[in-house]
């Protein structure tokens, strides 16, 4: 009887394991990182004799799948064409499975604790419905459908009639980076990523919008298809997501232009417009694209700091980029405006804001900023590399932004597996402990008195 009852306790153990959406959202993502390590291990993935080692296929499958754009080897030299169509194939079933898993456990969560207050016994049983599951997933796949076509189609032409590729090549160029761009994973079919492209706006451009198209997210999208650019029809998320990527934008683009203006290592050689544009790429990809077209390497330490800032960041929630969310750094301001004003409450746009959004907020930015400092001292202790350097390779890996001011190949074996523990974390990391924190969200029959330390 008792090993029955144990059986049964086991069953009904795994079964509640299953149904937890943010542990179905990491076992889902680990099985797509091994089959992809696994895929490209073989000799067919490798342009040149043998296959990958484990270490290598580990780290590019992460970053492809967490759509990162980091990497230890040249993409277009090192992996065969086999390899790099693995590649992209990874980083389109990451970009689409972040976007709607990301959108479905939005849903679940707004829907569990919209009915909470009033309807607390059927909120416990509440399922998001099979038409609302679908109607995500085919919104998903035609926005992506959509922005990656209609990118391609731009990249392809440029590269046929612009740098004498044949029509072929051009469109397998063009897919690539369409792809790459929309799911913000930065992985390129250049050596140099895009610096060859610096000063070029038919291919910046295109992937600049891109990059900002999948870094909305899926929920601002469906908002701004329904109502356009009737922002008085938004909802807070919305409006709080599309006006602080404009003013990210701007402020991104003043700052590295500025920054970089005489730099003759990135912007100095280029003309004014150059510059100009050059400066805007380079707001719009910690965002968390990851292509470059400046070196990084030759970049003034002012703008690593402020490029770091921006890929921490990040870009809108239930999107393809990264960092701990545009909605997560203004909840955070405004909080600090409120404290500073000695109001109660939080607002945001005639809204008051939750204490339990509130909390999720420092939580994931706390857990952010420790995950970072603590891979930057074990890098920094293992390495010789500059403080600011590390320090800019792990905002990136965690932002899953992909850019690098070229020391990833360089890091021992221990410190590419930091790098890859913070990609997945960061890709995953946000998006599941929030739904987990929201969905376990409880009431209590009782409250303690309150205590008020000394603060500061």
């Amino acid at each position: 009887m008792r090993a029955r009852r144990d059986v049964l306790a086991e069953g009904r153990a795994r079964r509640a394991w299953l149904r937890h959406p943010a542990q179905l959202v990491v076992a889902g993502f680990l099985v797509a990182i091994l089959a992809g390590t696994l895929l490209l291990m073989l000799p067919l993935a490798r342009s040149g004799p043998g296959g990958t080692g484990f270490l290598t296929a580990l780290f590019h499958a992460t970053s492809a799948v967490c759509v990162t754009g980091l990497v230890t080897v040249d993409t277009p030299v090192y992996w065969s064409t086999f390899g790099e169509v693995l590649i992209l194939a990874l980083i389109q079933v990451g970009g689409f499975g972040i976007m709607t898993l990301a959108s479905l456990l939005a849903m679940l969560v707004w829907r569990r604790l919209g009915l909470r207050s009033r309807m607390t016994a059927a909120v416990e049983t509440k399922a998001i419905g099979i038409g609302e599951v679908r109607t995500v997933i085919r919104g998903v796949l035609v926005i992506t459908v959509v922005i990656e076509l209609l990118t391609a189609t731009l990249l392809t032409f440029r590269f046929a009639l612009a740098y004498d590729e044949g029509w072929g090549r051009a469109a397998y160029l063009g897919v690539f980076h369409a792809v790459s761009a929309f799911n913000n994973a930065g992985f390129a079919l250049y050596s140099d990523s895009l610096i060859g492209f610096v000063d070029d706006p038919w291919v910046c451009l295109p992937i600049a919008l891109a990059v900002i198209a999948g870094g909305l997210g899926f929920p601002v999208w469906l908002e701004l298809i329904r109502h356009g650019a009737v922002w008085r029809a938004w909802s807070l998320h919305t409006t709080m997501t599309v006006s602080t990527t404009v003013v990210l934008l701007v402020v991104g683009t003043v700052f590295v232009t500025a920054n970089e203006w005489g730099n003759p290592g990135t912007l100095g050689s280029l003309d004014t417009p150059g510059r100009i544009l050059a400066g805007f790429f380079h707001s719009v990809m910690p965002r968390t694209a990851g292509f470059n077209a400046i070196d990084y390497a030759q970049a003034r330490d002012g703008t690593l700091l402020g490029t770091s800032a921006l890929m921490f960041i990040g870009g809108g929630s239930a999107g393809t980029a990264g960092g701990i969310k545009i909605t997560t750094f203004v909840l955070l301001f405004w909080v600090i405006w409120a404290e500073a004003r000695g109001e109660r409450d939080v607002e945001v746009h005639g809204r008051r804001i939750d204490d339990r959004a509130i909390r999720q907020a420092l939580t994931v930015a706390l857990l952010g900023v420790g995950a970072v400092m603590t891979a930057t001292l074990a890098l920094v202790e293992m390495t010789d590399h500059a403080l600011d350097l590390v320090l800019f390779e792990a905002v990136s890996a965690f932002a899953t932004v992909g850019l690098s001011a070229g020391i990833t190949d360089d890091l021992p074996a221990a410190g590419q597996l930091i790098l890859i523990g913070l990609m997945f974390l960061g890709r995953l990391g946000p998006i599941t402990l929030v739904s987990a924190l929201a969905l376990r969200e409880r009431g209590r029959l009782y409250r303690l008195p309150e205590g008020r330390p000394l603060i500061g």
